[in-house]
């Protein structure tokens, strides 16, 4: 999966949810300007049975408030791309830096969807 989105001048913060259903999610991928706490900070976590589990903290924040796209030197279409498989998820920031996060529902197939927060998506692949 490949996102592209826009981020208005003072975002607090946006979601990307991926899973079974709003309540069996492998991701919920939630990059935090400002909000709850804490400030450039991507913050990862999954929910199975609608329980939340634990959450994973990433310091490497490449996104910039703007009114057209993630603002960052390179590429020149900044854009977020998600590979899975049951093990893993691998989440690749636009400035090229990846992480993985466990794929706690072990999902060979994700069949939800949610976008939420100051973001507008500008384009989704699949591959």
């Amino acid at each position: 999966l490949a996102e592209k989105a826009s981020v208005p001048p003072a975002p607090p913060s946006f979601v990307l949810n991926l899973g079974k259903d709003s309540d069996n999610l492998c991701l919920h991928f939630n990059p935090r300007f400002e909000a709850h706490g804490d400030v450039n900070t991507i913050v990862c976590n999954s929910k199975v049975g609608g329980a939340w589990g634990e959450e994973h903290r990433e310091s490497t924040f490449p996104f910039l408030p703007g009114s057209s796209s993630f603002r960052v030197p390179s590429p020149p279409h900044p854009q977020v791309c998600i590979s899975f498989d049951q093990a893993d998820l691998t989440i690749k920031l636009p400035d090229g830096y990846s992480f993985k996060f466990p794929n706690r529902l072990n999902l060979e197939a994700i069949n939800y969807l949610a976008a939420d927060g100051d973001m507008k998506i500008k384009c989704l692949a699949f591959d």
